[in-house]
């Protein structure tokens, strides 16, 4: 069997394999639903996700382990994970097959000869690589130099002294060297006045491109949602996504850059391609030539995925061992063995000095900068209701990888990809919205949690969730506090009967209570005609016909025995003139002709208890006021944070 029959087989296999997956992460109680698949494999698989979370927060969740499978591998076989595994990869492969389907021999050559621009792609590392480490990076700058900023202080200015009085460089190097000693000079000097690691952040953002955080998130909130939108074999009911038009429009624009350029995404851009091209070098077993006459045919480079020029000087950082140049080569000059290319080869990627300071520089200087806004401080916004089990903020920021796989899973379809209200460095992260979907946040189902690779979204028990057992102390798991808008609820704003966020609430004892009140209704005032106990007369015709007997209302008489107080009786029945009384409940006197009459309204107006609420937003999801909500979930009183509870 050929090479390149191989790799299709496996290349078909795991891209099924990876959309089973995606299907499988379902909530409900068929056998295909969450039933132990591991439907984060991938993402476990991916050594980027778990080199990018271990700068961030010092430590590697379990789970991420997989990865050190796959770096073992590519030390083993080269970037074997491209074109052999990669469900992203397998459908760029594709894509770049129909574009240059009818292409003569010399276009598909030039399509696939190396350009600098795939350099690109190691700026893009370094660049989200930096953003995660730099807090680390500045706390150990702080630790290593602290100890000896006198020395390295007085070290650098006499080495730059001692060159310029010497002159024995060139005044290009003599200028260099200056520089670069009043800038250790300069940097050790702040970092003795300097908290260099209060004011230099670490932020994880390497979700946003990596290749199968990118295909997991697109997959699952675009084509899965709109593939089942007709059938609804996946899910209950139609699945929506708040700015899923943006994740849809990344992965169609990524797919169709392919039939202009061969694996554009992989060459160009990939994160993820480009850390298995600085592992690659290192690979004992690689793509190269065999000593021998070699006729320059460029046979081998016309089908080249990685554009790595296999038959000239060999640039093994950019091969992704699709095979295409073994199985294309007429001569048998091309090899894949232990052995180093004959035709030589080029090791390191395309970079210069220059350009990977300023890329790592810009990684570290863009977290501060994004978070200049105080979004992480007084500045954060309470529409932002993370999903049960989150970690606290910061530490959210410094796990999510935007891999979409919470969203999918939620059988209420209420969490939803973040736009720019959580800033740049929440896009893509998880927020709940209790408007979409099909009820709040279920007190039983804590789905989210066990499918989120990294722990942004730590596993939690019902148990922990409910505050129950061994969690009784701490109390339930809160997500936030909803809120009645006076303005806009109905019986507060608009005399109007409702209860439904009270019925609704899934808390017991309920969350949310009721205070009664009765209100006179607006031209509810009239004088009385005549009476039999169960029937009052009015003298004017100003009522309209069988509106106020919904249960709701009462006629009010003042006075009464004593002349204490409102008597009221429930009105079952009305026309424009009369009005019919429960047969249970009449009047305890009859009011005398000329008697002032109300007709008054039994109010439960909602109130919310905080010390019971969990901000689950089924309040908000049932609330009749189907615009603006007139009970609304915010983040505040949430348990992932002290600093935004209501209750001193």
């Amino acid at each position: 069997m050929r090479i390149v029959t191989v790799r299709r087989i496996s290349q078909v296999f795991f891209l099924a394999l990876f959309l089973w997956f995606c299907v499988a992460t379902s909530f409900g109680i068929e056998w295909w639903q969450l039933r132990g698949w591991p439907v984060s494999w991938f993402l476990h698989l991916d050594p980027l996700v778990a080199l990018s979370t271990l700068l961030t927060t010092g430590s590697l969740y379990r789970d991420l382990l997989w990865a050190l499978v796959t770096l073992v591998l590519t030390v083993l076989l080269g970037r074997f994970f491209c074109s052999w595994v990669c469900p992203f990869g397998s459908l760029h492969h594709f894509v770049g097959y129909l574009g240059k389907r009818g292409k003569p021999f010399s276009s598909r050559v030039a399509l696939n000869r190396y350009h600098r621009a795939q350099s690109i792609k190691y700026h893009i590392l370094v660049v989200l690589l930096s953003a995660a480490a730099g807090a680390l990076i500045a706390h150990q700058v702080r630790e290593a130099v602290r100890p000896s900023i006198p020395l390295v202080a007085l070290l650098a200015v006499t080495i730059g002294l001692a060159w310029s009085a010497a002159g024995r460089a060139s005044e290009r190097n003599g200028k260099t060297f200056i520089f670069l000693s009043a800038f250790i000079g300069i940097w050790a000097l702040i970092a003795s006045f300097v908290a260099l690691d209060r004011m230099i952040a670490a932020s994880l953002q390497t979700g946003l491109l990596d290749p199968i955080a990118l295909v997991y998130r697109s997959i699952n909130l675009v084509v899965l949602p709109l593939a089942d939108s007709t059938m609804q074999r996946i899910s209950v009911s139609q699945r929506y996504y708040e700015g899923a038009w943006l994740i849809g429009a990344v992965f169609l624009a990524a797919l169709l850059l392919n039939l202009k350029v061969p694996r554009f995404y992989c060459r160009f851009v990939c994160p993820l391609g480009a850390l298995y091209g600085i592992l690659g070098r290192y690979a004992l077993w690689r793509i190269g030539k065999k000593d021998g006459d070699c006729p320059q045919c460029a046979l081998c480079e016309a089908d080249c995925e990685g554009g790595c020029e296999p038959g000239g000087t060999m640039r093994l950082n950019e091969c992704v061992l699709c095979m295409n140049c073994r199985d294309d080569c007429r001569h048998d000059i091309i090899t894949y063995s232990s052995r180093p290319s004959a035709g030589g080869e080029i090791t390191l990627p395309d970079l210069s000095r220059r350009g990977l300071v300023l890329s790592m520089a810009s990684g570290i200087a863009a977290v501060p900068l994004l978070r200049l806004g105080g979004g992480l401080g007084a500045n954060w916004n309470p529409s932002m209701i993370r999903p049960p089990g989150s970690l606290s903020e910061a530490d959210f920021l410094s796990r999510c990888i935007k891999c979409g796989q919470c969203m999918r899973v939620c059988p209420t379809n209420i969490i939803h990809p973040a736009g720019l209200e959580s800033g740049l460095e929440g896009l893509w992260t998880p927020i709940l919205n209790f408007r979409l979907g099909t009820s709040g946040c279920q007190l039983n189902c804590i789905a989210c949690s066990q499918v989120c690779p990294t722990a942004a979204i730590r596993p939690i028990t019902l148990d922990e969730k409910k505050g129950i057992k061994d969690f009784a102390a701490s109390g339930p798991v809160r997500l936030g506090m909803a809120f009645v808008d006076h303005g806009r609820c109905l019986p507060w704003a608009m005399d109007k009967p409702c209860i439904v966020c009270q019925e609704n609430c899934p808390v017991s004892p309920k969350a949310i209570f009721v205070r009664e009140v009765f209100n006179t209704v607006r031209s509810g005032v009239g004088v009385v005609a005549g009476s039999d106990g169960f029937t009052v007369e009015l003298r004017e015709p100003s009522l309209k016909p069988g509106r106020f007997g919904t249960g709701d209302y009462y006629l009010a008489i003042s006075g009464g025995p004593g002349g204490n107080g409102d008597m009221r009786a429930l009105i079952v029945s009305n026309s424009d003139r009369s009005l019919t009384l429960a047969s249970g409940r009449p009047l305890e006197f009859l009011p005398s002709p000329g008697t002032q009459a109300r007709i008054q309204v039994r109010l439960q107006r909602p109130q919310v208890d905080p010390e019971r609420c969990i901000g689950c937003g089924v309040c908000e999801h049932e609330c009749p006021v189907t615009g603006k909500r007139a009970i609304r979930v915010t983040a505040e009183n949430e348990s992932r944070s002290r600093k935004r509870s209501l209750l001193l």
